[in-house]
């Protein structure tokens, strides 16, 4: 009598996490695959197009959410308050039509259904996995940070100018301006690297989430730091070859590099150069070597 009662409520369970699956496909399949498109085909607005990281970032997030399937059906099911406010603040954005209100409302639904089911527990369960879908939700955050790049961009243009120099070009630059052979070639708010530091510091999270590097505060600090200057170096070389490129006359690599695929695997390149340099971070943070320098001060 209690097996069937226990097969009986696993039953319905599954028949509810199917049902909620299913209103959320319908909900927000026509969102993720405009999303998608917006991403591959450049379709998007420019600032959503800083968001193209989910194209890797989403379907990782969900098999996180897969593999954690069992842990949270043993979890004691416990609903939160903040749940229900939660739920209806996600559902009065869906229901806005405000695109990005409906955006931030996928998030906001998939955080209250965690609060509303499990609790807090189901929450710290799912919160790397939420996080990824939120770092991966398309905002005005980009266009917000806009107005704060300006040092960013006379910095870049600086020092590109510099290293042109160094090679015996003509060079002056003129604040974001860098004029190469009487060509400008300006450093726009939108080339000031955002883009490379949002999909760097996205990927550097899912690598250390998945090397299990994460849990050690030293190891992330130190890699996500250097990631994130790498992205800043490798930005400033882009921009270089820009200059380089246009100053020069060669137009088909300068559009080959600035708005065709060679940008493309420019970022690709430099987002593969993260893994030697974590694997390089784990070997040398490994626990072995902090309990050597840990007995070290000991004695």
């Amino acid at each position: 009598m209690v097996l069937r009662q226990q097969l009986k409520q696993r039953n319905t369970g599954q028949l509810l996490n199917i049902a909620i699956l299913g209103f959320l496909v319908l909900l927000y399949a026509p969102v993720l695959l405009h999303w998608l498109d917006g991403w591959l085909n450049k379709s998007i607005s420019l600032e959503h197009e800083y968001f193209s990281h989910g194209i890797i970032g989403l379907p990782f997030a969900a098999y996180l959410i897969w593999l954690n399937r069992k842990k949270w059906h043993r979890l004691e099911d416990k609903t939160h308050p903040l749940g229900a406010v939660l739920l209806s603040i996600g559902g009065v954005f869906y229901l806005s039509g405000v695109p990005e209100w409906v955006n931030i409302s996928l998030p906001t639904i998939l955080i209250g259904l965690c609060f509303w089911f499990k609790g807090i527990a189901g929450f710290r369960l799912q919160a790397f996995a939420l996080l990824l879908i939120f770092l991966a939700t398309p905002t005005a955050l980009p266009y917000l940070l806009v107005p704060y790049t300006l040092p960013l961009q006379s910095f870049i243009a600086g020092t590109a100018g510099f290293i042109l120099n160094q090679l015996g070009m003509e060079v002056v630059v003129d604040g974001i301006n860098i004029y190469v052979n009487g060509r400008i070639v300006e450093v726009a708010p939108y080339c000031a690297g955002l883009k490379m530091l949002f999909t760097t510091f996205y990927v550097s999270l899912m690598l250390l989430y998945w090397t299990g590097a994460l849990s050690s505060r030293r190891t992330t600090t130190w890699f996500l730091s250097f990631a994130l200057l790498l992205s800043v170096i490798a930005n400033i070389i882009r921009n270089t070859l820009l200059s380089f490129f246009h100053g020069t006359g060669r137009e088909a690599a300068f559009k080959w590099l600035h708005d065709s695929w060679g940008g493309d695997l420019y970022s690709a390149c430099l987002l593969l150069l993260l893994v030697p340099l974590l694997n390089w971070m784990n070997n040398y943070f490994s626990p072995s070597l902090e309990l050597q320098e840990s007995g070290e001060i000991a004695e």
